[in-house]
Order: structure tokens, then sequence, then C-alpha cells
């Protein structure tokens, strides 16, 4: 059986938001929709090596010393076998050695040579039939049943050396979402949203210093050469630097040398439905909703606008964005007062020339640079509230913190509203996720109520506190608290520091 957190949105997410290479994150195997090589493998764990705050509050939850029916699985960490879905569907995958999920069963063969042979007939047919005639009802099948099941040894070693001639195959996918993905635009047939996030400077955890169960670090495919500098890619030239479109071209020449020319572009554009369109259209109109769907909902790759098709258009690196020691503030800062700066400068110059919509684009450029402004002061509702963190560790002003997820982080720029936005959730991102700030699932342990307020009532209905003294432990999370709230209570926290001292 595998681990459960006790509070899934706090300690996992998905391997893209965070950087696995500092060891803070660990890769976690979780349960596959359907039968495949490897799979499982988008999401991560806030592990901290095992003794961090996912133990704390494992710890704090059940009592002293009572762990072990949360943090389970160490039999099989570190060995080769097979991962199961405990659902109806029991897909399989083969398994490499990481943290895996309650969702999942882990099946180690005691002689790493019966391996393809028990693959074998996981994948089969078979396999679920002989365990629904043990366990026909449940939706959740106990991992104990299937060791239950009748195997004959003889027959499937057979059958594997026909399913894997020349043995099993080696950890990789050509699936992005998937940290076995190489990071090659060649080896995916996502070639273009690759293309973009290897712009802004993104690496897979392969690519990096992260160390992946069963699979090497891949040496340097020489693309990071193309990387923008500070993670800011805007899609006009600003700046002294090219347009996106022909610094992305340029990516792709190098990535594919003698196979990339003008009809291989336009045949990857039909693929996403922008046929006799340029690589600009599809920056403009495609990338980000694209970008959304493949990363469930949880983009790193950050389309910023003013709401206007012809207007200030950027992708923000949000690695960069979030960056620990406030280089994530002066990111934002660049973005806003450089690059958007430079684009205002340039409107205005062509307002007193006469151009046409000049003052149509200032007006939306002027209006974004503000909201962007409000993000970096941080009053509500443009501030990052993290309900797991005390008020006196909330965030004052564009501060995040990359641990924290990107639901948590991206929340001021789906508050911030491009000048005269009509549609429903439309906001600041080209595509608006699909993410929302409600209730999660799961009670707090007891809190105390000057560190989290909000443990102690909330009313729903209308979304104010309900000021009782009751501890009711529901995790809200769409809270606001202003830059002064947060201040006087890392303030009265200092002063009780020098009390204790």
């Amino acid at each position: 059986k595998g681990v459960a957190t006790g509070d899934l949105n706090r300690f996992i997410g998905k391997f893209w938001e965070y950087p696995l290479e500092r060891g803070l994150w660990a890769p976690l195997q979780v349960s596959v929709g359907e039968n495949v090589n490897y799979g499982g493998r988008s999401d991560a764990i806030f592990w901290e090596f095992g003794n961090g705050r996912l133990l704390e509050f494992v710890t704090e939850k059940l009592g002293e010393g009572k762990t072990g029916a949360w943090l389970r699985g160490r039999e099989a960490w570190g060995r080769w076998g097979i991962a199961v879905s405990q659902m109806s569907s029991l897909s399989t995958s083969l398994y490499s050695g990481d943290l895996f999920d309650e969702n999942t069963a882990v099946i180690i063969p005691k002689d790493t040579d019966h391996l393809a042979a028990i693959f074998s007939f996981c994948r089969s047919d078979e396999f679920r039939s002989e365990v629904k005639k043990i366990d026909a009802s449940s939706l959740k099948i106990p991992n104990l049943t299937m060791l239950k099941v009748p195997f004959e040894i003889d027959r499937w070693k057979t059958i594997s050396l026909e399913d894997f001639e020349g043995g099993l195959p080696v950890p990789e996918s050509d699936d992005p979402s998937q940290w076995l993905f190489s990071g090659h635009p060649r080896n995916t047939d996502e070639v273009l949203q690759v293309g973009v996030i290897r712009l802004a400077g993104y690496l897979w955890p392969r690519q990096s210093e992260c160390k992946l169960a069963g699979c090497t670090q891949l040496d340097s495919d020489h693309l990071e050469q193309h990387a923008d500098a500070d993670g800011i890619i805007c899609l006009s030239a600003l700046k002294g630097e090219s347009p996106a479109e022909q610094r992305l071209n340029a990516l792709f020449a190098d990535a594919f040398s003698a196979d990339w020319s003008a009809a291989k572009l336009a045949g990857l554009l039909a693929d996403v439905g922008f046929a006799g369109k340029s690589l600009d259209d599809w920056l403009r109109d495609g990338f980000f909703s694209e970008h959304c769907e493949l990363f469930h909902d949880r983009p790193f790759i950050w389309h910023l606008w003013d709401g206007r098709r012809d207007g200030f258009h950027a992708l923000v690196n949000y690695h960069r964005l979030a960056a620990p020691n406030g280089e994530g503030r002066r990111t934002l800062e660049r973005l806003i007062y450089t690059y958007l700066g430079d684009w205002i400068d340039r409107q205005r110059a062509e307002q007193k020339a006469g151009a046409e919509a000049a003052d149509a684009r200032l007006a939306h450029a002027e209006h974004l640079r503000a909201e962007l402004i409000k993000i970096l002061e941080g009053e509500p509702p443009y501030d990052i509230f993290v309900r797991w963190k005390p008020l006196h560790g909330q965030a004052i002003g564009w501060d995040p913190d990359i641990n924290d997820g990107i639901r948590m982080n991206i929340r001021p720029f789906m508050t911030a509203r491009p000048l005269g936005a009509k549609a429903k959730g439309a906001c600041i991102l080209r595509a608006t996720p699909k993410i929302k700030w409600d209730k999660d699932r799961g009670k707090e342990p007891d809190r105390d109520k000057a560190d989290y307020p909000w443990f102690w009532g909330w009313d729903e209905a209308s979304a104010a506190f309900a000021g009782g003294a009751t501890f009711d432990g529901n995790r809200w999370n769409d809270l606001h608290y202003s830059r002064s709230v947060k201040q006087a209570a890392r303030d009265r926290q200092a002063a009780n520091a020098g009390t204790k001292l």
C-alpha cells in the first residue's frame, strides 16, 4: 500500500510545479487509467527526505509514534515491480522504486528475473478476471487480493518473451507531463509546446540534477543556449530582443537540423488546429490554452496579456516568477518596468505619430501595468493566501513560496482583469485555467486562533468570518488579508519570540 498524506493539496502536486533537483520534493508514482509500460509519473510529494513537514503533520494528526498507517510502502521503495491501480480497471505500469500513492498497489517479485512474466500477467484480461472472481464488488480492490490469484509462471514467462522481445523497455516517455520525458522536441508529439517551454528555460527532471529511480541523467542537448536569460519572452520585439516567433524558429532549426523547414512547421501548426496560420498566431491564440490542458491546469509558462490581440503579450517562466530570495519579485518588476515599460513608451510614440489604434493599445497597456503593480504590492484581492501557513508567515506583496504550488500562487494573476474585460472569468492570463480556491477535503488538527483564525469559523454563504470561538478546522482557501494585518502578525510573532528568549 502507498503513502496517504491527510492533506493532498498541501503535500502532493505536479512535478513541473516544483524544483525537484533541490530534493525537497520527490517523484510520486500514481495510478494509471490504462495499461502502459511507464505511466503515472506526473506527481510529486513534499517529502523533505522523509523528515519534514509531512512527517510532523501526520504525527500531529495521529499522535506520537502512529505514522505507519500513513507513511507506508517502504518495503517497495528502491525496488522494481508493477504498479497496479486499485480501482476497478486494475490498470498497470512498470514501477521503478519511487514513493507511490494510496490508490496504487505495488507488486514486487521475490525474484527480479520474474518481473517480465508477472508484468505480462498483470497487463492481461486474465489477471482482472481472476481478481474479480475473488472480489467483484469493491470499487477499490484491497492490495492483498491481488496476490490471491493463480499464476502459472512458466506459461507467463513464455508469453513475456513475445510481449517484450529483447527484454523489458527502458524507462522513458514521449509525454512531457511525465518526468521520464527527455525534454527534446524531437522526442514527442507535443513539439510546439516543448519548444516554448525550453525557450523559457525550463528543464525536465532527467535534464537537471534530479535523481530518478531506474534511469540515468541525460547529457546536454545544447538547446539551453536558446533559453531566455530572465524567463520573460515577449511576443513582440522589445528591449533589443527578437520576437518570440523568431526565437522559437531558431530553437527548432537547431533541434531538427536539416529536418526543419517551413513545411514541417506548417504541418505542426495544422496538427494543433492552426492550418494556414503563422507561429505567431499560435503563440498569441493557441499556446496557453493547450498548455493548460496538457499540464492539468497547472500551467508553468504563463502567458500574460493586456486583453488586446495586437497588444502586449509575454510568456513568463513561473519558476523564475516564484524564485526564492526576492528573485521572483525582481522578475515581476522586470516584466512591469522593463518590458511592459518599453511597450508603453512605444505606444506613446505611436500615439504622437497618429498611428491607428495606438490610443487603445496604450490604455490597455497602462491598465495592465496598474494591475501588475497591485499584484506586486499584494493588497486584497491581489494577495497570496496559503491556508496551511500561519498569519505571520503569509506573503506580504509578491513574495511567493514555490513550495506552495501553482494553485496558491497563481490566484492574483487570475484576479487581475484586462481593461474592459466582459467575459466571465477573464483575466490577464491569455486563457483561464480551471482552478478553484473553495474548501478542500479534510479537517485541520487543532490550531492556535491567533496564527490560524480561518480555522475558527468561516461563514461560506456570506464569505466572512463568523466570529465564533469554536475551532472547526475547515480548509478554506479563498481568503484575503491586508498587508497591515499580516505585518501586525509578524510584529506580534517577533515580540513573542523576544519574550521567550
